[in-house]
């Protein structure tokens, strides 16, 4: 029941190309939803399973406001795309309201006293976070050809909502940047010696639109990450920064 049910999931859910992380955090929910409810399946369930299981996420569970709305985003899509089922109880469900909460915002001299305290990689990864506004997934996709030194931008591929954006680069981030870009050459020289391109793709990117590489060379270094692994990981594509991540093409 589980599997079937799963690649149910699994194809309504990447059909509407939504991120891995949903799909691997929704499916978690999903799980522990017919975990709760003793292995049953979902269609011999309906509003009263779905709000005994939110209620136990809030009391037992000591769950905040946002998990317990991403736990009933997580089950509406199961009922209403994985299995297609049209209840009128589905809309009635009231989502638990988040509390307004003032932002913490660091200090400039507290994000140099960080900064201070990092080196190499992980001292231009927190940079561009800080510097360029990104997510930490967007940081470690990021590629070389998405960096634009000219303009003193950055390109952002399917960032969240599967949204490409452009965001400023810190001119002060250059020779930082370069010298990155100097162990990426040599770790491409090395993998090309073993005989391994070392180029991913988490997302069919290359593939869909090619014009995007310099003449369809995956071999070239702008379609390597930045912020490549310096090791290969056994359950993704060569080189991964995203040890969490499975490549969907795989």
């Amino acid at each position: 029941m589980a599997k079937k049910l799963r690649e149910e999931f699994r194809s309504e859910i990447r059909v509407r190309h939504y991120s891995y992380r949903t799909e691997e955090t929704y499916w978690k929910w999903i799980r522990r939803f017919i975990l709760y409810h003793g292995k049953r399946h979902p269609r011999e369930m309906g509003a009263e399973e779905i709000q005994a299981f939110l209620s136990y996420l809030a009391t037992d569970g000591h769950l905040s406001a946002s998990p317990q709305n991403q736990a009933l985003s997580a089950l509406l899509f199961l009922y209403k795309k994985g299995l297609q089922v049209e209840l009128p109880w589905m809309d009635e469900i009231v989502r638990a309201k988040r509390p307004a909460r003032v932002p913490i915002v660091m200090t400039k001299s507290e994000v140099a006293r960080v900064l201070k305290c990092l080196q190499g990689k992980h001292w231009l990864m927190a940079s561009f976070l800080y510097g360029s506004g990104l997510r930490l997934t967007e940081c470690l996709r990021l590629r070389v050809q998405d960096i634009d030194t000219e303009y003193l931008q950055l390109t952002i591929r399917d960032g969240k909502g599967n949204k490409d954006r452009r965001t400023i680069l810190p001119d002060s981030l250059l020779p930082h940047i370069e010298h990155q870009l100097d162990f990426v050459r040599g770790l491409m020289e090395r993998d090309i010696e073993e005989g391994e391109n070392g180029a991913i793709t988490l997302t069919p990117l290359v593939l869909r639109a090619p014009s995007r590489t310099p003449s369809g060379n995956r071999e070239s270094t702008s379609v390597r990450q930045v912020i490549p692994s310096v090791t290969r990981s056994p359950r993704t594509c060569s080189r991964v920064a995203m040890t969490f991540a499975q490549c969907r093409n795989c």
